[in-house]
């Protein structure tokens, strides 16, 4: 249950948190995440607070680019999964040809080392010669992009503040206190944080022994408290006294590790963990968000069981990428027959084992 109280602080809060960078009555927004997230509803808000304009997809994901070529918004709440999507294809454009991959890596280069100055444009001779393809498939007019929901890999984060020549930010928080409690600031190229605490609440880490993780080391799970955190869950008494203690902390089950300049990074996840028949302990969602980054992969399913020594996955192959490779490597048939290919699944699962790899997995 959230107040009106609450989320007109949590919203106030991010706008002085994003500065000058906050949305105006100049700006327009594409609303095409789920309504049901308080993250889209927050960001709603806040352009109706500031006389923005905010316009609305119709309704297809698929058509998503006619949209942005017709609407030209300004600002945009995202998502990972879709920013995932756009680096795949503008790096799938690129590797067709060795000169257009050239030119975008010295686009890239180009833009990172003025970024790195706190100069964000999409004017330079780069942006005319090499980006503004890009830069106009979302219309041309970007100026600001908050994420949420999920992480977000550094070097894609990077590439797109490159590539697009806009701000970036990077929230985390959770339904039971609105949307973000912490955002990264518009001059914090950084890719390893989510920012500081938003101005309407406090934050703090506490122990959590069993995985150890000890606030007197800078790590713990993340509490916070303060004007957004929600009333309760409504009718179930119980489960809200388990998440939010009796000074009205809310323990949001994510472990977070403070950075000296003040901002928190979320490394480690405390609920929906499980110990293995061995003794391990099991975080899924961690798991799941490492194989979401394979690009032949759309979604992924981690469980687990004390009784068992292994944890098995269910995994839903990306379409579209499957099927291109396919057709480079003259595979042919329906979508059907295609999963059942044995080649394919080899490829798939060699493909996750990369990405598992690189990025610390054991097994």
């Amino acid at each position: 249950m959230l107040t009106h109280k609450s989320i007109i602080a949590n919203v106030s809060a991010v706008m002085l948190q994003l500065g000058e960078t906050a949305p105006s009555s100049n700006d327009t927004m594409l609303s095409f995440l789920p309504l049901a997230h308080m993250f889209e509803r927050c960001c709603q808000v806040g352009l109706y607070m500031t006389g923005g304009r905010v316009g609305f997809f119709q309704g297809d994901i698929r058509n998503l680019s006619d949209d942005f070529k017709t609407l030209k918004p300004t600002v945009i709440p995202c998502v990972p999964r879709l920013l995932n999507r756009m680096y795949d294809k503008i790096q799938e454009e690129a590797n067709s040809s060795k000169i257009k991959k050239l030119l975008l890596n010295m686009a890239i280069e180009s833009k990172k080392s003025e970024i790195e100055k706190d100069i964000i444009r999409n004017n330079s001779i780069w942006d005319w010669t090499v980006l503004k393809p890009i830069q106009d498939k979302l219309g041309g007019r970007l100026r600001l992009i908050v994420v949420g929901s999920a992480p977000i890999a550094g070097h894609i984060l990077t590439f797109l503040r490159c590539a697009l020549g806009c701000v970036i930010v990077v929230g985390y928080g959770q339904t039971e206190c609105v949307a973000p409690c912490t955002l990264t600031t518009p001059g914090d190229t950084s890719v390893d944080n989510v920012g500081p605490p938003i101005p309407c609440c406090r934050i703090k880490l506490v122990d959590v022994p069993d995985m150890n993780y000890f606030a007197s080391e800078g790590k713990g799970e993340v509490c916070v408290q303060g004007l957004t955190v929600f009333q309760g869950y409504l009718k179930d008494t119980e489960k809200t006294e388990s998440t939010v203690d009796k000074d009205g902390w809310l323990h949001t089950g994510d472990i977070g590790m403070w950075l000296a300049n003040g901002s928190l990074t979320i490394v480690d996840r405390k609920k929906h963990i499980f110990k293995l028949q061995q003794g391990e302990y099991v975080a899924p969602e961690k798991i799941e968000n490492i194989y979401l980054r394979c690009p032949y992969v759309c979604q992924v399913f981690v469980h687990g069981d004390s009784l068992k020594a292994c944890v098995v996955g269910i995994v839903v192959p990306e379409m579209e990428n499957v099927m291109q490779w396919c057709k480079e490597k003259n595979i042919s048939g329906e979508w059907n027959k295609v999963c059942q290919n044995q080649e394919v699944k080899e490829f798939i699962l060699d493909e996750m084992t990369k990405i598992g790899k690189k990025s610390g997995l054991k097994s």
